[in-house]
């Protein structure tokens, strides 16, 4: 991690962002212990709260009041702080985002810095984007996803969610039921013509091939490709499945269904028009997109367009989620297509980001021995604790929404 800012301004800095972190903790229910022993927080003597241990409040506030919640993030990686169940701290915070900067200071949100032109989603930069995350090494994401190998949310049973914690052994048949759901959603059948943008590792394309149906898959991770063309063979649809090296606005052809799963997450906001006119000019008559999306509510969308946050430089440069209204409007604004039906299950996304987590934190001395370091590992872990947060507390969704056209509708 950088240094926390140093100089007269960092210190006036770090300062106001104590005042205003203290400001916000005393109405949260949160317990913030301090190294003198000062603990902060609604109830935080005699709730059982998380715990979120400050071990050095100068780095951490210097953190803070230097790069808003980059800072928070990095120290937590260098860290100045630590908790028992981060997720659970970050939940509590994210379950009063819109709350914990006062409305008159939100207006310097012009000053915090923006996503560099490098991670912007253009065709140059794409592959280098996608690249920096999924081409880390599948060893690392086989460590701690199920046997699937799918890196989206899972769709459990009602049962599961309403019994309490769910178990790892239900994950797999979890994210299988997630896929059916798409393919169902996008009728995928036998004889379809299905184009999959952004292979994973080959589940998708594998269900919906012993559906009977043939698939171009396309993605810009390499190492995904090697290991999805292995599992597609093994499974014995080769004949079914080409899977290519290509960017999304490369793709030509003509399709019965589009399928893809949280992919519209890294085109980035300046790109969505491009990216649904060339899913309306590729998409036969009468076919339909299936899109499944995390998705953020609208006005934070628009707040947050132009911000540079953490997840960005640290997990998904070129990264930013989408709201459900945005979706739509740009769909219906550039292209023919409109959405026809949307489903929404966030919580399932809290559970299997917890799931993830939990293995990941298990299976640390493996991650290790590939060559991630003490470091990387505590960066993954904030980023899973980050994420579920979001989910849990209904800051963030994910939903899979269905697209077609009016009958008779022209293409754009």
């Amino acid at each position: 991690m950088p240094p926390p800012p140093a100089g007269p301004l960092a210190r006036l800095r770090a300062d106001a962002a104590a005042a205003l972190f203290r400001r916000a903790v005393t109405r949260l229910p949160l317990r913030v212990e301090l190294p003198n022993g000062m603990v902060l927080g609604a109830h935080a003597d005699t709730d059982p709260l998380p715990r979120m241990i400050i071990r050095d409040p100068a780095a951490f506030f210097a953190r803070l009041g230097g790069q808003g919640l980059i800072g928070f993030g990095e120290s937590y990686t260098a860290g100045d702080w630590t908790a028992p169940d981060p997720a659970a701290v970050l939940t509590v915070l994210a379950s009063a985002m819109t709350r914990l900067i006062p409305a008159p200071l939100q207006r310097f949100r012009s000053v915090l810095p923006r996503p560099p032109a490098r991670s912007l989603g253009t065709e140059a930069n794409a592959r280098m984007n996608i690249e920096h995350h999924y081409d880390l090494s599948n060893e690392l994401f086989q460590l701690f996803l199920d046997d699937t190998m799918t890196y989206s949310s899972a769709l459990f049973g009602a049962r599961d969610l309403a019994a309490g914690p769910v178990p790892w052994d239900h994950l797999a048949d979890a994210q299988r039921a997630k896929i059916d759901r798409l393919l169902d959603a996008a009728g995928v059948g036998a004889g379809s013509r299905v184009l999959e943008i952004g292979t994973g590792w080959g589940e998708l394309a594998v269900r919906a091939a012993a559906r009977g149906a043939t698939v171009h898959s396309v993605t810009l991770s390499a190492r995904q490709l090697s290991l999805a063309r292995l599992r597609v063979t093994a499974a014995g649809y080769a004949d079914a499945v080409t899977i290519e090296l290509c960017d999304y606005r490369d793709v030509q052809g003509s399709y019965d269904a589009i399928v893809s799963v949280e992919m519209i997450e890294a085109v980035g906001h300046a790109h969505w028009p491009t990216y649904f006119r060339c899913l309306d000019s590729v998409l036969a008559p009468g076919g339909r997109v299936a899109l499944q999306a995390i998705t953020m509510p609208h006005d934070r969308m628009l707040a947050t367009r132009n911000t540079h946050t953490w997840i960005q430089k640290y997990i998904f440069p070129g990264g930013f989620l989408p709201s459900p209204e945005a979706i739509a409007t740009t769909a219906a604004r550039h292209t023919s297509l409109r959405v026809r039906e949307e489903f929404g299950f966030g919580a399932h996304y809290a559970e299997t980001l917890r799931l993830w987590r939990e293995r990941f934190d298990a299976r640390g001395p493996e991650v290790g021995s590939l060559g991630f370091d003490a470091r990387f590992r505590r960066i993954w872990q904030f980023y899973l604790a980050y994420s579920e947060a979001g989910f849990r507390s209904g800051y963030l969704d994910v939903r899979q929404i269905v697209l077609d056209r009016l009958d008779g509708e022209a293409r754009s």
